[in-house]
């Protein structure tokens, strides 16, 4: 498959630089490049733009209020974004925004190819016929009451769920970080679906297909080990049983 692209970013210089890179990918075709947010959205109606790399700090018009804008006016249409920008902070507002990836400046080709295989894993995912099934689909989401609004996680991003008194922190894979949501881990843990997810211990639900490694006592999700306690230690067993 072929993904027709945009660059939008006020610096030439990395204009060049993306251009380089997406030649380098070959179901990626760079269909133009522009300088501002608003030349970007009044081409919108006139081509078949299906991603858009995007610099969020931008005169006139930033990326995030591109983003919104493109989100009011075509909906679940709206061609995908993978922003990138020299601040690591404007990755929770990427998220936010529905992005689907956050790459920071200076781009290296190894973190720019894993992006490209993300987006070709979402329109592959995209063109499939629907089909009816109990296992969730990559691009399936719950909402999370962040601050003063919902916001939409998806459950492919997910690593794990740390619980607090009144809160829960989601940690999310790549440069999102975490979010930190008004929620209780029973209510999360009642969300998300139990053919992805399982609770180990009263404070950690992990995503399945993010362990690293475990042993009867513990789980590796990246860098991070998590316990697992005697109050969930039989139901992972049996989970976790074809490989302990």
């Amino acid at each position: 498959m072929s993904i027709n692209c945009i660059i939008v970013d006020d610096d030439e210089f990395a204009i060049t630089h993306l251009r380089v890179l997406i030649s380098q990918i070959p179901f990626l075709n760079l269909l133009t490049y522009y300088q501002s947010a608003a030349q970007a959205l009044s081409a919108m109606a006139t081509q078949d733009i299906q991603l858009i790399f995007m610099d969020i700090d931008m005169p006139e018009m930033s990326g995030m209020e591109f983003a919104r804008m493109l989100q009011a006016t075509h909906g679940a249409d709206a061609p995908r974004i993978i922003f990138i920008s020299g601040y690591e902070r404007f990755a929770l507002e990427g998220y936010k925004v529905n992005a689907l990836d956050y790459l920071l400046k200076p781009v290296v080709y190894e973190e720019f190819l894993k992006s490209a295989y993300k987006a070709k894993t979402y329109f592959t995912e995209k063109e499939k016929p629907a089909a009816h099934t109990e296992n969730y689909l990559p691009n399936e989401f719950i909402f999370l009451k962040v601050e003063y609004e919902m916001v939409r996680i998806y459950l492919k991003d997910i690593l794990y769920v740390e619980g607090f008194k009144d809160y829960v922190k989601v940690y999310l894979t790549g440069d999102l970080g975490y979010v930190k949501a008004l929620a209780t881990m029973k209510a999360v843990e009642e969300k998300l679906p139990a053919n992805g997810f399982i609770r180990v211990h009263r404070s950690f639900i992990i995503s399945i297909d993010k362990i690293d490694s475990l042993t009867k006592n513990t789980i590796k999700i990246r860098k991070i080990t998590i316990p697992i306690t005697e109050q969930f230690k039989e139901e992972f067993r049996k989970f976790a049983h074809q490989w302990l």
